[in-house]
């Protein structure tokens, strides 16, 4: 029974056991949909011209844009009660090995700062590298450390961490863990494994207040002036720590990114170009 057991504990689950009790944090959560006929329209378009692009990519700088452009505010984090400015905007994403259920994962950095295709080479290069079943990149790294214990000496490391990290408010470079470990918001494509909807835990130790999952994209009927017709929409989630998030703000970003995806090529030209600019 033992052996036939280890199958399930992977080095996530083991490390997972220590990290999460139960909900008592403040969180809220949200759904939108956006019709992705655009997005589509866009990705093929490009895919013609020899330049690939994902829509996981499109979300994540659409996601950035709104972060940079339309609530600011949000791009921050706690610090022992006190509320400390991010000095760019960094979006988490989630791989999957190759070979394996165990998820790898990076952030893209001064999303601000990059266009779509700047965004896209990058991303292609690290997903490419996060793929490789031994690499890990940042406080990820910690994760296999965790599980390496065993189980009273992992959870009394962990809530030592959380303890040290979020409480005190200071970092752990041993753990790789930093106040912008895990950037300004994460992102998550589970339309990939078929789902629609899905709300991701906040992480304790990530200083995060955004976590976005993407649903499945499918044929919908929809009424556009007056008329019933079909538009391929993809429902989002969103899970948000209510420290940071209320609902105005929850609603400025679904709108902001429903904007944006509707005009993908707006992405093109950075943000930070666009607040230059006026």
């Amino acid at each position: 029974m033992s052996n036939k057991n280890n199958q399930y504990n992977t080095p996530w689950r083991k490390s997972a056991t220590a990290i999460y009790k139960k909900a008592v944090d403040g969180r809220i959560y949200g759904t939108f949909e956006v019709e992705m006929d655009p997005v589509l329209d866009y990705i093929k378009k490009n895919k013609e011209q020899g330049t690939r692009i994902t829509i996981t990519q499109i979300a994540m700088a659409a996601i950035g844009r709104a972060i940079a452009l339309d609530i600011p505010d949000v791009n921050v984090y706690i610090k022992r009660g006190n509320i400390i400015p991010r000095d760019n905007v960094g979006i988490y994403t989630a791989v999957m090995k190759s070979e394996s259920s165990e998820m790898g994962g990076f952030v893209l950095r001064h999303v601000e700062d990059k266009s779509i295709f700047d965004i896209t080479k990058e991303m292609d290069t690290r997903v490419a590298k996060s793929k490789k079943a031994d690499h890990e990149e940042g406080a990820a790294q910690s994760k296999n450390i965790l599980a390496s214990m065993g189980w009273p000496l992992r959870n009394i490391v962990f809530n030592f961490v959380r303890w040290w990290h979020i409480k005190l408010g200071k970092e752990m470079k041993v753990f790789n863990i930093f106040n912008d470990s895990f950037g300004s918001a994460m992102v998550t494509n589970i339309g990939h494994h078929d789902l629609q909807f899905g709300f991701p835990a906040l992480l304790p130790i990530a200083n995060v207040p955004l976590i976005v999952a993407l649903g499945k994209i499918e044929e919908k009927p929809v009424v556009r002036n007056g008329e019933i017709v079909i538009r391929k929409m993809m429902p989002a989630t969103a899970t948000l720590d209510h420290r940071i998030f209320d609902g105005s703000q929850g609603g400025i970003m679904a709108t902001a990114v429903r904007k944006y995806l509707l005009d993908p090529a707006c992405l093109e030209i950075p943000a930070s170009e666009v607040l230059k600019n006026g």
